[in-house]
């Protein structure tokens, strides 16, 4: 795009680092809800407003990360009964799962225990759902670089692929669009096109985790993000979404390390820092220009566990 001063374009054109940005949640509880959102999804959009503020107010401090989703392409709501799908996934390694239901009353959501669902209690909600799910971001309420570029992409996957695929309100990093989420892991991407997510979905089927793009998975703190995809970096053979756990970490103003381990008894000890990028630019196209952070990794070494494995 000729002139492009979006801030995903000055953020791709500035080579801001992905590594580090996905937002966080342990469990992700997504909503389908057709028609259009207001920059407050959960309370600006067709949704019933009182059930969606009391969802919200609920979820604060679970872990819990609530979406609303759509069908990618037309967007009206003729506001007719709908038995809408709902997806509940929980990201920890090795405790992962995705389950899915639909329901006729909005309101039978208020019987999940969203602090039992953050800590991975899936409370028998729905059905065991084994396909790996991409939420794209397309909310152009919150950035209109997340319309723009997001819902082309959308739209292009449903025909290209049978994965579900849904459009999404804000997962952050309007900067990065187009960006989206893969569940039930819960790794985000950025900068993003129909080839690469052809890829994404096609991998993440046969249980492998695609790092190019990778945001981080938002089951970690940023540092912890980072750690992750810099051990997979290293790897000579590739490990699947839940073969690697960062099992501790320190995060002492700028300066911060993790420790990554592996099911197969190895383990790192990763090292970093956080700086302020410069020169500042807009996170967001309708917010004024900031030195935004990124998380730096200084130091990746294999450390000997207790099995005497290095």
């Amino acid at each position: 795009m000729k002139d492009d001063v979006s801030c995903s374009a000055l953020s791709a054109t500035l080579h801001e680092p992905l590594a580090g940005t996905a937002a966080r949640a342990l469990t992700w509880l997504c909503i389908e809800q057709p028609g259009p959102y207001g920059a407050d999804a959960l309370v600006e959009s067709h949704l019933d407003r009182a059930v969606g503020a009391e969802l919200v107010r609920r979820a604060t401090g679970t872990g819990v990360r609530i979406q609303l989703i759509r069908r990618p392409g037309r967007h009206a709501d003729d506001h007719r009964p709908l038995r809408r799908r709902v997806i509940l996934a929980h990201t920890r390694p090795g405790a992962t799962w995705l389950r899915s239901a639909e329901i006729a009353d909005l309101a039978t959501l208020l019987d999940l225990d969203l602090a039992a669902a953050g800590a991975g209690d899936d409370q028998g909600f729905g059905h065991a759902d084994t396909r790996p799910t991409l939420l794209v971001c397309t909310n152009g309420r919150r950035d209109v670089c997340c319309a723009l570029r997001g819902r082309p992409i959308a739209e292009a996957l449903v025909a290209r692929s049978s994965a579900p695929v849904w459009e999404t309100t804000h997962t952050g990093g309007h900067r990065f669009a187009p960006t989206a989420v893969l569940l039930p892991w819960g790794y985000a991407y950025g900068r993003l096109d129909v080839d690469f997510c052809t890829l994404l979905l096609a991998r993440s089927a046969t249980g492998q985790v695609v790092s190019g793009r990778c945001r981080g998975r938002s089951t970690w703190s940023p540092p912890g993000q980072v750690a992750e995809l810099a051990v997979r970096e290293r790897l000579s053979a590739p490990a699947g979404p839940d073969e690697l756990t960062v099992a501790a970490e320190r995060w002492d103003g700028s300066d911060w390390e993790a420790r990554v381990t592996a099911t197969s008894g190895r383990a790192w000890l990763v090292r970093g820092c956080e700086r302020q990028l410069t020169p500042a630019r807009r996170t967001s196209c309708v917010k004024a220009p900031v030195r935004p952070a990124a998380q730096v990794v200084t130091d990746v070494r294999e450390v000997e566990t207790s099995t005497g494995r290095r």
